[in-house]
């Protein structure tokens, strides 16, 4: 085939193939979703300020008493929290109360999107969680979620992990460059262009290797679905062996796609789940 013609086929359709990871990595929309009410659950909206001044709005959604502990939740890059509450809405009977927040340019959030304000946006998310009178500051999980894993090592990072007992990381990666060459080496069209189109279009700045050895005291669990095509297996493995905790797990869900480990109600993943939070939420060496 022509390099012309390749060229032109790989403008088209690089964005295609990375189609769940700038416009690439950040993908919001205005619809809203569901309300907390349609899955009976209680929610108090807030508003909170970046950084830079910047209005972020969220949800904080109690747990079911007796309360265990608070989690943290970074959503994935589409949609907004009116969508991935569904991810997370088995949680608040299950005694967590759990707090979600739009990044920037996301759902009722100001500003428009980008990889360093999302961090920042993260860094408030634990702060404000921090202040809350209703919230025990020393017991609290970070949970992030495919690009929102990738946000929340660094957020945390630079938000200090004092009181965070556990950061649990689904279908996540370790670095934006190597996601992409992943996703392009499982493309037999495209796998020419792999290296050009990773090292000339994308930046690893802000990647989560960067900020995991600031976090090398605090308990990390990576989860991974073996049938994951969005964030490839492989890039959980490799999240998984830069992690610089030495209380680190690693749960490979075979069968599961992206963000499907805990979508049956009856699954024995979400008991394990809850096992591992409440262990690590009451060990009393952190």
């Amino acid at each position: 085939m022509p390099a012309r013609l390749l060229a032109i086929l790989a403008l088209f359709l690089v964005p295609a193939a990375l189609g769940g990871c700038n416009n690439v990595f950040f993908q919001p929309d205005p619809i809203r979703y569901f309300v907390p009410s349609q899955f009976g659950l209680w929610h108090e909206e807030v508003t909170f300020t970046s950084a830079d001044g910047t209005e972020i709005s969220g949800w904080f959604l109690p747990a079911r008493p007796p309360a265990q502990g608070t989690i943290i939740h970074f959503h994935g890059n589409a949609a907004n929290i009116t969508n991935h509450i569904y991810g997370v809405r088995w949680l608040p009977p299950k005694g967590f109360s759990v707090f979600l927040f739009d990044y920037r340019g996301y759902g009722a959030s100001e500003g428009s999107p980008s990889r360093e304000g999302a961090i920042e946006d993260g860094a408030a998310a634990i702060r404000y969680v921090r202040s809350r009178p209703d919230v025990d500051p020393n017991r609290l999980i970070v949970y992030g979620q495919s690009l929102g894993g990738a946000l929340a090592v660094n957020a945390l990072a630079k938000a200090g992990a004092a009181g965070v007992k556990a950061l649990v990381l689904e279908g996540t990666f370790r670095s934006y460059r190597e996601l992409v060459l992943l996703k392009l080496q499982n493309t037999w069209f495209l796998w020419p262009f792999q290296y050009p189109v990773a090292y000339l279009l994308f930046t690893d700045h802000l990647s989560p290797e960067e900020a995991l050895p600031a976090l090398s005291t605090v308990p990390i669990l990576v989860i991974h679905g073996e049938a994951d095509f969005t964030v490839p297996f492989a890039a959980g493995k490799r999240l998984f062996e830069s992690v610089a905790s030495p209380d680190r797990t690693f749960w490979a869900v075979a069968g599961a796609g992206h963000l499907g480990v805990f979508g049956n109600p009856g699954s024995f993943w979400r008991a394990r789940l809850i096992a591992y939070l409440k262990d690590r939420l009451d060990r009393k060496d952190r």
